[in-house]
């Protein structure tokens, strides 16, 4: 294989590539073996028919597109191993310039990762403000605690009220004519979830167990069903069962329940502020972190090609599939319920996808400006280890280790030490919340202009994990 390389305007590459004849028929021999068992022949056993008879009656080309499909991410495979200097960061647009059965030759014009180019991002001034721990927090926290260790008991005799849990029939019906997804029987409802149609649970409360009565309610005007959008709607509803939370009270016999390590009250509310201190001593850092990338991302300039945006608003949407999955939804029920599209979600994600590529751009640029940045596998293992805990210890060298964990556990590291460098490189000082929300927005400012009026690098923000150079 040859080629030759040329670089357009806008971070674009050209490779003009000329496969070798044998390599090209080879791929073509590949096609045919591959796809043969697909022809029927007359004279000829199914997949026995050579190739040339296939050609004859099909036409020459009759396997040149699954033979691209064999060659095409061989040799550009073969080009960016050569280029490693270049990153693309899309598919290739491919030509073809020439084709026959011992020539092929192609054209593959791909986008390349832009440059940064970044402002000061040494010698400024960043705030850093935790938070005082409130008596409040410590005993929101404390209430929580005993919230998830109660137990939910039946409630007798008594009428529904806000917070039980309820085990319901219903069928619903509009204009006396029942209609489709309204009747269901033992369907779980929290009273105050506010998960059915407005008025339904309210009507619920008062209720006993055994109970049957009808309910009458007023489908919302944007319902996602449009038939009953606005519509009056009568639900015939019987109680089977109710149940209420009962939630220990906070003693030492308690504590013992809700704590590993705790056997008093007094104990366990030291505990707990001690973990509500260290909460916002990260969130402390995490603000800073993100003022400075922030500060840094003002002042930087890239020119950032669509198609890195669109990836990016791709990807958000893929996790969000994921989140509906959770709930038992699919993308396309979301699609439905919302009368939304695809398009829609893309345009949604499109100014976040791009601050989000940017700050990943820009932490690239810094990892080579503040480096060398070298994570070492002791930082490896030591993360996975930190991460997984006592599963973590299988691994004992970093060949043990998958390698998407590595590469996962190596952008979080650099990260790290990243920051810790930017730190060492600026001052951070600690402030009240008032002083600090002044002073971590003046640096943007100093370092734009500053940017502007010299020929010195621009920065803005940092994603969290950065792509794998």
């Amino acid at each position: 294989m040859n080629y030759t390389k040329e670089l357009l305007e806008k971070n674009k590459v050209k490779f003009s590539v000329e496969v070798d004849a044998d390599e090209w028929r080879a791929a073509i021999d590949e096609a045919y073996n591959k796809n043969k068992g697909k022809f029927q022949i007359e004279g000829f056993r199914k997949g026995k028919a050579p190739r040339r008879v296939i050609e004859n009656v099909y036409g020459a080309g009759v396997f040149y597109e699954d033979a691209m499909d064999i060659i095409l991410p061989k040799t550009y495979g073969e080009i960016l191993d050569k280029e490693s200097e270049l990153f693309p960061v899309d598919s290739p647009e491919i030509d073809i310039d020439a084709i026959s059965d011992s020539t092929f030759k192609y054209t593959a014009t791909v986008q390349l990762r832009p440059d940064v180019k970044l402002g000061a991002f040494k010698g400024l001034k960043f705030v850093r403000t935790v938070k005082p721990v409130t008596d409040e927090e410590v005993e929101e926290s404390i209430k929580s605690a005993l919230d998830n260790a109660g137990s939910w008991e039946p409630i007798g005799d008594r009428a529904v009220e806000e917070g039980d849990r309820t085990v319901i029939d219903y069928s619903g019906s509009v204009d006396g004519v029942k209609f489709d997804g309204g009747t269901a029987e033992k369907q779980n409802l929290v009273i105050g979830s506010h998960t059915f149609i407005p008025g339904f649970e309210e009507q619920v409360v008062g209720m006993k167990v055994g109970e049957s009565k009808d309910i009458d309610v007023t489908f919302p005007e944007d319902y996602h069903e449009k038939t009953l959008a606005g519509k009056a709607a009568v639900f015939a509803v019987t109680l089977h069962e109710a149940t209420h939370k009962v939630v220990p009270a906070l003693d030492d016999e308690s504590v013992k329940d809700i704590s590993e390590s705790c056997d008093t009250v007094e104990e366990y509310r030291a505990s707990v502020r001690a973990e509500i201190e260290k909460k916002h001593n990260d969130e402390a850092d995490q603000e800073l972190e993100n003022s400075m990338v922030d500060t840094i991302a003002e002042a930087s300039e890239v020119d950032i090609p669509e198609c890195m945006v669109e990836d990016e608003s791709r990807h958000k949407i893929e996790e969000f599939a994921y989140q509906l999955q959770y709930q038992g939804l699919n993308i396309d029920d979301y699609y439905k319920f919302t009368g939304s599209t695809e398009e829609d979600l893309m345009k949604r994600y499109h100014d976040s996808s791009l601050k989000a590529v940017k700050y990943r751009l820009v932490m690239q640029e810094l990892i080579k400006q503040l480096g060398p940045v070298d994570v070492s596998d002791e930082d490896v293992l030591a993360f996975i280890k930190e991460q997984m805990g006592a599963m973590g210890d299988r691994y004992e060298k970093i060949a043990d280790v998958p390698e998407e964990y590595v590469n996962y556990a190596k952008s979080i590291e650099t990260t790290k030490k990243v920051f810790a460098l930017l730190k060492e490189n600026n001052t951070v000082e600690n402030a009240t919340a008032e002083a600090s929300a002044k002073a971590n927005k003046a640096p943007a400012k100093k370092a734009a202009k500053k940017a502007d009026g010299e020929d010195a690098p621009k920065a803005k923000k940092t994603a969290k994990k950065a792509d794998k150079e």
